[in-house]
């Protein structure tokens, strides 16, 4: 009897271990599913100038990664840049200051992309992938969570033409180009 007793104490520590050892996995499995997630929105905030969090969450959950959203901050720009047909020295820096100061590291793979766009106009069809990737993605969010995403990419898009119009780059003045492109932009996510 004695042994008996052993016997289930032993295997009953044993067992009670291994679900431990078992839940103490899942625990620290879903901590580090956790901090990846944080590690992904944060990357995904820094590569966008996106800063709502929902928004963020949001494509965190359609797993959209942060190389994407780079694209669907800088389409925007880039197209308000060009939106004259050309983009001017004193253009160029109004936007790459504006840019620096708002959204984009100067050392960020952004940035430079920014800079070579701005050097040399990408095809039209990068826009085209933009829209229909802009309206896809809105039959999946919310209307709440849409119009926080068309603020935040036009209003990324709206600080860049601010900042490039006006007299040399000075003042707030929208040129009429810039008004039409922004407002395609923006029909975009209706």
């Amino acid at each position: 009897m004695e042994k008996q007793g052993k016997f289930r104490t032993q295997y009953s520590k044993k067992l009670e271990d291994f679900f431990f050892l078992k839940q103490d996995a899942i625990l620290m499995e879903e901590f580090h599913r956790m901090e990846r997630m944080k590690e992904t929105k944060e990357s995904l905030a820094k590569v966008s100038g996106i800063t709502n969090d929902e928004i963020l969450q949001k494509f965190v959950d359609l797993d959209i990664r942060p190389e994407t959203v780079a694209s669907l901050a800088l389409i925007p720009l880039i197209e308000v840049a060009w939106a004259d047909g050309k983009v001017d020295e004193k253009e160029k820096a109004a936007v790459l200051d504006a840019a620096a100061k708002s959204f984009f590291a100067k050392d960020s793979i952004d940035f430079k992309l920014l800079s070579q766009w701005l050097e040399h106009r990408p095809s039209s069809s990068l826009l085209d992938a933009w829209t229909h990737y802009i309206k896809g993605l809105c039959e999946m969010l919310t209307a709440a969570q849409k119009a926080i995403l068309k603020n935040e990419l036009i209003g990324h898009a709206r600080q860049i033409a601010q900042a490039a119009g006006g007299f040399l780059g000075l003042g707030s003045r929208i040129s009429e180009a810039e008004r039409r492109t922004l407002e395609y932009l923006e029909s975009v996510f209706d």
